[in-house]
């Protein structure tokens, strides 16, 4: 069960808030007046799976109007404890709010200075545990590694057409990759490089099975955000591994290994597209759009694009990976 508190002012479409309130059947509900005798709180308890629809009629409701303010808030245990819904009535599966998803979204694709602080400690991580064959280090490198925000808060930003979150999810990507790049390139320098390792040598082996992993991934991820359990994206950290293939392209530049380079490079591109194409999927099938029509249109044609920007560089990522299997082929025949 969900609470959800509406703030409004007294004489503002106060009853047209009130019938949509009553129409979403509320577990129950309350009026009370405030301090400010312009003001007045409903709070509504509410099961989970109809909030959406609720909220969005209470904005129809208010649409033009200032001053209100919705509020979304968990409700852990209640007493007595709640009928289960009948058959065809308020039956929807849990799913978070498009405004709950929105902010976690938009915090994750933030680039701020503990952004930058965690890309550069999970490169040295990944670096090291590359170079050395360090499974362990490896790991915790793709756990810590905040690049997964950049990418679904893009993959959100096309589903809902929403331009400023595409910018600063861009952004936000291409900085934390560019600083994976950099630093792992000037500790290639210092480090001598290891080709016995097995860690470093496999992020430049790239098969069509890591696509199908990072297209789970990324399916997964979104899939958590929607359902709210966030906890699930530590294990898509894991499968995504976006760090250290973009470790792996630094550590190879910096040794003169180009065509080891390329290829983990072309693993990066595989995993970043995937996993955008993947949310993608995943946000428009769990029906995360915006609330008016011109909108929802701005947002389908995002989405297309993206889709197809995503398509063109997995297509590609594969043709070359095909190509250079090939003439590997040829040059060993």
């Amino acid at each position: 069960m969900r609470r959800l508190d509406i703030h409004l002012k007294a004489g503002d479409r106060f009853d047209n808030v009130l019938s949509a309130v009553k129409a979403s059947e509320p577990v129950d509900y309350y009026i009370l007046d405030t301090e400010q005798k312009d003001r007045r709180l409903i709070s509504v308890f509410i099961r989970e799976g109809v909030e959406q629809v609720l909220m969005d009629n209470v904005q129809s409701a208010l649409e033009g109007s200032n001053g209100w303010r919705i509020s979304i808030l968990p409700i852990e245990a209640t007493a007595p404890k709640l009928e289960e819904a009948t058959e065809g009535k308020q039956a929807k599966s849990q799913q978070a709010t498009r405004e709950e998803i929105y902010s976690d979204v938009k915090t994750g694709a933030r680039l701020d200075r503990n952004f930058i602080v965690m890309v550069i400690l999970s490169t040295i991580v990944a670096t090291i545990g590359l170079n050395s064959d360090g499974v362990a280090a490896v790991i915790g490198a793709m756990v810590i590694a905040p690049l997964l925000g950049p990418v679904l808060g893009f993959s959100m930003g096309a589903a809902l057409g929403d331009d400023g979150l595409l910018k600063q999810s861009t952004l936000t990507l291409a900085a934390g990759i560019g600083v994976a790049l950099a630093l792992s390139l000037a500790l290639a320098f210092v480090l001598p490089i290891n080709l016995e390792s097995r860690e470093l040598m496999t992020r430049a082996e790239v098969r069509l099975d890591g696509l199908a992993l990072a297209m789970a991934a990324g399916g997964a991820a979104a899939l958590s955000l929607t359902s709210s359990q966030s906890s699930a994206l530590v294990g898509v950290m894991v499968a995504a591994a976006l760090l250290p293939p973009g470790a792996a392209v630094g550590l190879f530049a910096g040794a003169g290994e180009w065509t080891l380079a390329l290829r983990a490079c072309l693993l990066l591109a595989l995993n970043v597209a995937a996993l955008i194409l993947s949310a993608l999927i995943v946000f428009r099938l769990r029906r995360i759009r915006p609330r008016s029509w011109i909108e929802q249109k701005n947002a389908n044609r995002a989405v297309l694009l993206n889709a197809l920007l995503s398509g063109f560089v997995l297509i590609a990522s594969v043709a070359l990976i095909l190509y250079l299997d090939l003439g590997n082929k040829v040059s060993i025949g």
